[in-house]
């Protein structure tokens, strides 16, 4: 399957489950209720199937799959006989259509914790915050890190891996430094305060501290051949599996990353190379394809290296049994709710450029990457995913649940509801500033796909 396909493929499977867990938390508090459910959709559009409950509700599946609907009686939307005018979803007071609302970003953030104790269960493969390499002179050199350090704690944020050390750095993002807390191979603890400056998200750097001047402790990429694309540019100039290379143009290459460069900035321009093979060396001319991208034109040559593992010291599994992982998910979740509500109000006061927001391109590309990697990389990205779509659905823009509930409490506090064309015109405002932030999203997608 292609990488487009698989992408897809996993973006529908992650879709459909999200939507289907939030749709549920309005159908099953609406039963609660008593207000009679017409129609439980997943999707828009043609329906492809359905069938008639013993409890007088439709369930579908339609063709459209980015989106669904829980359709209750209302006297607001059709005519409701007498006898059913008690079930009707207008009828109910504030109380009870609050919950029906809230029920549904509700059940997303219970999914993701279901999601979390699952990957906690199963238990989640990871690397130890190890500094890698430190870049001379960069801020963080002057703070004071060094290779070989492990971050113990971001602030008040203690981290075990990579993903919790990537999470206390987005957090502290519009700061002015932060606090570390790093211990040494010989086992030192030392604080380190390392000043941010003007550091800000940037989307083309999937790890955000990579700018302040590190990066992570990383596999070592050998110089050595270890597949190569059928057909590709390398395979074309006769290289092999097992070639090591030496010198490109005269100039000895010290690490692959140089290497991939030279051949990145040489598209149909020949190299010459020098390789070992079988205890000789030998002479092959390179020449890179040309390869196109949103910005630039690439040289590509089909080879991929030799990646030696890392030792066993700098790895980490966190695996509970099935009552510890309970609060460990519940916390998980509850510091993804706390990232995410940072991101959404650095987005809003400009500490985070919206050049970040990323849209269902992005997502797909997310989902396929994390199911190609195993199950309990694609549950803690459903359980990620679940928590911003419950957040999102939070937002007090009138066409979403959060919307919903702001009428409501202005309900509450007026005693009477709030006016229809008020209503009306809060929903095509809310219409068009979603519409807004989709369309920088789908924007910022294909610029960077």
């Amino acid at each position: 399957m292609s990488t487009g396909l698989w992408n897809l493929a996993s973006f529908l499977i992650a879709l459909i489950i999200l939507i289907a867990v939030h749709e549920w938390g309005h159908f099953w508090v609406a039963r609660r209720c008593g207000v009679k459910v017409l129609r439980f959709s997943l999707g828009f559009g043609k329906v492809l199937w359905n069938k008639t409950g013993q409890d007088g509700t439709e369930y579908s599946l339609s063709l459209i799959p980015l989106g669904g609907y829980v359709k209750m009686l209302d006297e607001r939307v059709e005519a409701v006989p007498a006898e059913l005018k008690s079930q009707a979803f207008n009828n109910q007071s504030i109380a009870k259509r609050a919950a029906i609302v809230a029920a549904g970003p509700f059940a997303n953030f219970v999914f993701a914790v279901v999601a979390f104790w699952l990957v906690f269960l199963i238990g989640a493969p990871s690397v130890k915050p190890v500094i890698g390499e430190v870049t001379p002179s960069s801020i963080a050199y002057q703070a004071g890190l060094r290779s070989g350090m492990q971050i113990i704690r971001i602030n008040e944020q203690t981290v075990t891996d990579w993903e919790g050390a990537s999470y206390g750095f987005v957090s502290a993002v519009g700061q002015q430094d932060v606090n570390l807390l790093v211990e040494s191979d010989a086992g030192l603890q030392q604080q380190i305060r390392l000043p941010l400056g003007d550091w800000k998200l940037s989307p083309d750097e999937p790890l955000p501290f990579k700018k302040l001047g590190f990066s992570p402790l990383s596999p070592e990429v050998q110089l050595e051949l270890a597949k190569l694309t059928p057909n590709g540019a390398g395979e074309k100039a006769g290289l092999k599996v097992g070639d090591k290379i030496i010198s490109v143009n005269q100039q000895v290459v010290t690490d692959w990353q140089n290497f991939a460069r030279t051949i990145q900035q040489s598209p149909e321009i020949p190299l010459q190379l020098q390789v070992s093979r079988d205890s000789q060396t030998i002479s092959v001319t390179l020449t890179p394809a040309r390869k196109e991208t949103k910005t630039q034109v690439i040289g590509f040559a089909g080879l991929m290296p030799v990646v030696k593992p890392l030792p066993e010291k700098y790895l980490t599994e966190v695996r509970y049994g099935p009552v510890d992982a309970i609060p460990h998910a519940i916390k998980r979740m509850a510091e993804v709710t706390k990232l995410t509500l940072d991101v959404v109000a650095k987005l809003i006061t400009g500490a985070i450029s919206v050049d970040n927001l990323s849209g269902p391109i992005a997502i797909a590309k997310g989902a396929g990457d994390s199911a190609g990697f195993g199950l309990v990389y694609f549950l803690g990205f459903l359980g990620l995913i679940s928590v911003n779509l419950g957040i999102m659905n939070l937002l007090p823009l009138p066409v979403l649940d959060g919307g919903h509930l702001l009428f409501f409490g202005i309900e509450a506090l007026l005693r009477r509801p709030v006016p229809a064309k008020v209503q009306d015109i809060a929903y095509r405002i809310g219409a068009a500033v979603l519409m807004c932030l989709m369309a920088i999203a789908l924007f910022n997608d294909f610029t960077r796909f």
